[in-house]
């Protein structure tokens, strides 16, 4: 299998990649980027959270242990003590980070279901949930942070089977076809189990039509390929035989989230002074 390093790497990679291709066809704005690319590099390492020992899963139950203390300590600061509250949040974070770190890790198997396309969509279908119900973000930009966290999760499946072949000797290693597979048939429960958090992520999502709209509109399409690849210019710079001048100004990326600012009103021109009369 790829270790931790190569994984961050890649995914890292990809994720700018379809970052830069999102800023490109000007599908959301600048600010919901950053934590959409996020997502991506997320998943790209997500799988090895079944490693108890792992990164991977120290980090990602600390971050939910910090979510859900203080999810808790919000929802009920007006009707408890100072004491009380910092009791409440201590306990949630330490039963998060402890009791379900451990409880998962006793139940959890490695390259397991969570090395299954099926993770894959649970996981991008909770990021839709998390980005539109607790981020209060877009719809759409819920689903496009779903979307990069499944496609840095099959990274992740794709990048621990190649590393099961051994190139030198030509040969498959015995972990060939754990890593990338649908379901894990080896423990039907787990994937029963798997499939209701599906489907419940999927019922608490929001809807993904504005996500596909956005996906399958020509004008997007279009404009992503009209800037694919240079045509007069590299880099803002005019190639005329003997000589070299700056090329006009690209049009500007808006996005509708932050459309252009309108141009000012004119000042109204000053009359000129009336001529006194004649005397």
């Amino acid at each position: 299998m790829a270790n931790f390093t190569t994984h961050i790497a890649v995914g890292t990679v990809v994720a700018g990649s379809l970052a830069t291709l999102t800023l490109a066809a000007d599908v959301i704005a600048p600010e919901n980027l950053i934590p959409v690319t996020m997502a991506g590099v997320l998943g790209s390492v997500l799988p090895d959270i079944d490693l108890k020992a792992s990164r991977p899963s120290r980090a990602m139950f600390a971050g939910l242990a910090i979510f859900f203390s203080f999810a808790v300590l919000f929802s009920v600061a007006d009707r408890f003590s100072v004491v009380e509250l910092l009791t409440l949040w201590l306990g949630t974070l330490a039963l998060v980070r402890y009791g379900l770190h451990s409880a998962f890790h006793h139940l959890a198997v490695h390259r397991g279901i969570w090395h299954s396309i099926l993770a894959g969509l649970f996981s991008a279908a909770a990021t839709a949930v998390v980005f539109g119900n607790v981020l209060d973000r877009h719809a759409g930009v819920a689903w496009l942070a779903g979307g990069f966290m499944f496609i840095g999760f099959l990274v992740h499946l794709l990048l621990d089977e190649i590393y099961s072949v051994d190139v030198e000797d030509i040969r498959l290693k015995t972990s060939f076809g754990t890593a990338l597979k649908l379901v894990d048939r080896r423990h039907p429960y787990a994937t029963a189990a798997m499939t209701c958090a599906l489907l419940l992520a999927l019922w608490l999502a929001p809807s993904p039509s504005a996500f596909w709209n956005g996906l399958s509109s020509r004008d997007m399409w279009a404009g992503l390929n009209d800037k694919m690849l240079p045509k007069e210019t590299w880099f803002g710079i005019v190639r005329v035989p003997g000589a070299i001048a700056e090329a006009p100004p690209a049009d500007p990326i808006t996005t509708g989230a932050i459309p252009a600012a309108a141009p000012a009103p004119a000042a109204p021109a000053e009359r000129p002074p009336a001529a006194a009369p004649a005397q």
